[in-house]
C-alpha cells in the first residue's frame, strides 16, 4: 500500500493540500493531530519522558517557557509518538492509498524508516504568514485563557513554532527531503499540483486509465 506523507509544521497548508489530493484521487486521508491526544495520553502512560511532563504542566507553564525550550520538547514529543502512528498505518485498509500529513512527520523519523524521497515532503509556513493565520482562529484565546500574559503567551507559541519549522527546514536539507515554505502568496490549486507532482500522483492516475 502507498502512503504519502505530508510533514512541516502548523498553518502552512497541510490539511488542505491532503484532503483536497485524498479526494482527487481516492486515497485515505489520515490526519496525526486528530489523535494527537490519545498519543499524548498513550505516552505519558508508558512512560514517554516529554509526553508526561507535558501532561503535568499548566497552560501558564507551558507556553511562559523559553520558545526554544518549547520547540526542543515538541521535537521529542513527536519522536515519543511516531510509533503509535506507525501502529495506526498498520490499522488502515486502503486500496489506493493513504495521503497523511503531521507536524509529527519530522524527516529523521521518516529518514529512520527507509521512507522514499518521493512519498515525503515537508510544508512550512513563513513566520508572517504563520501569525496571520493563528490570530484569525477563534481557539486560540481559550488555549491562552490561564496565562497571566496572554500576548507574550502568543508570541511564544509562534515562536515556537517558527523555530520549529526551521529545524524541519534544516532536517530535509541535510536528509535530503523537498522542503516547501508557503508565504502566502501562492494559491491553493498551485500548491497542491506541487505536492501531487512530487508525489506522482498525477502520472500514477494516467497509468491507471490506460490499464482499465
Amino acid at each position: 500500500m502507498h502512503i504519502y506523507c505530508i510533514g512541516g509544521s502548523p498553518c502552512s497548508g497541510k490539511s488542505t493540500v491532503a484532503q483536497a489530493l485524498a479526494i482527487k484521487h481516492g486515497l485515505q486521508y489520515f490526519k496525526v493531530d486528530d489523535h494527537l491526544d490519545r498519543y499524548m495520553k498513550q505516552g505519558a502512560a508508558d512512560g514517554k519522558e516529554a509526553c508526561a511532563h507535558s501532561a503535568a504542566m499548566s497552560p501558564e507553564e507551558i507556553w511562559m517557557r523559553d520558545p526554544l525550550v518549547q520547540c526542543q520538547e515538541e521535537l521529542r514529543i513527536y519522536e515519543e509518538i511516531f510509533p503509535y502512528v506507525l501502529a495506526d498505518w498498520n490499522a488502515i485498509q486502503s486500496e489506493k492509498g493513504i495521503i497523511t500529513e503531521g507536524a509529527a512527520y519530522l524527516p529523521a523519523l521518516m529518514q529512520a524508516q527507509g521512507f522514499p524521497a518521493d512519498h515525503y515532503l515537508a510544508l512550512t509556513p513563513t513566520k508572517a504568514f504563520q501569525v496571520s493565520h493563528y490570530e484569525k482562529r477563534e481557539w486560540v484565546p481559550y488555549v491562552l485563557a490561564d496565562c497571566s500574559d496572554k500576548a507574550r503567551a502568543f508570541a511564544n507559541w509562534m515562536e515556537r513554532d517558527a523555530l520549529f519549522a526551521k529545524a524541519v527546514q534544516q532536517q530535509c536539507g541535510e536528509l535530503g527531503y523537498v522542503s516547501l515554505i508557503n508565504d502566502g502568496s501562492m494559491a491553493v490549486d498551485r500548491l497542491m499540483g506541487m505536492v501531487e507532482n512530487h508525489f506522482g500522483l498525477a502520472q500514477n492516475a494516467q497509468n491507471v486509465m490506460r490499464k482499465s
